[in-house]
């Protein structure tokens, strides 16, 4: 598993850009931030039950969605970005695909990518590679998560592989898809998904 952590300035520029409004209470600006998330994944919840389409690979940049969603609009301290998506996320957010003989419980890529625009706003994501076997049959991603917090940054790194023998673009899409759902467990949000299948 790759991480990495640099430690950095309060007072660096990343921080000051973020910087709350001075009028503006941080903690009341965060509660509306979660406010707002409550009610916007309870619509995705909704449309993800109607049948949306799941697996599509997630963007490096923020997603764009029918409604927005404010941030914190502050860094936090690297600890309590990491206490907050440590936390267990809703059954209603949660899907179940079929592997074989068992079913295994999963969050969507783009429910995933909302929480880190609430919870961690200047999160950062890109692709760092992407390997096709030797006979073309499957394609592996390797997908690269970056927290910023006010003292420090921190990564990981998850690898994905997914069929790319009929539909290579499909493939690469599907193998993105999970190779971003892993690194986010590595940084702790929807880990506790895998203690529950693993139990």
């Amino acid at each position: 598993m790759a991480s990495w952590v640099r430690t950095r300035s309060l007072f660096s520029r990343r921080a000051s850009h973020y910087a709350a409004p001075p009028s503006t209470s941080p903690s009341r600006f965060y509660a509306a931030a979660e406010a707002a998330f409550a009610r916007s994944s309870s619509s995705l919840a909704k449309k993800a039950k109607a049948g949306s389409p799941l697996e599509q690979a997630p963007p490096t940049a923020a997603i764009s969605e029918d409604e927005d969603v404010p941030t914190s609009g502050i860094s936090r301290p690297l600890s309590e970005i990491l206490k907050e998506l440590n936390k267990k996320i809703p059954e209603s957010l949660v899907s179940t695909r079929l592997e074989g003989d068992a079913a295994l419980k999963y969050v969507p890529w783009h429910f995933l990518n909302r929480i880190l625009n609430v919870h961690a706003p200047e999160w950062s994501g890109e692709i760092r590679n992407i390997v096709y076997s030797a006979d073309g049959g499957s394609v592996t991603v390797v997908y690269r998560i970056t927290l910023y917090g006010t003292d420090a940054e921190i990564y990981r790194e998850a690898s994905g592989t997914a069929d790319a023998a009929h539909n290579t673009s499909y493939g690469v899409q599907k193998a993105e898809a999970m190779a971003f759902r892993r690194a986010c467990a590595r940084l702790g949000l929807g880990l506790h998904l895998y203690y529950e299948d693993a139990s």
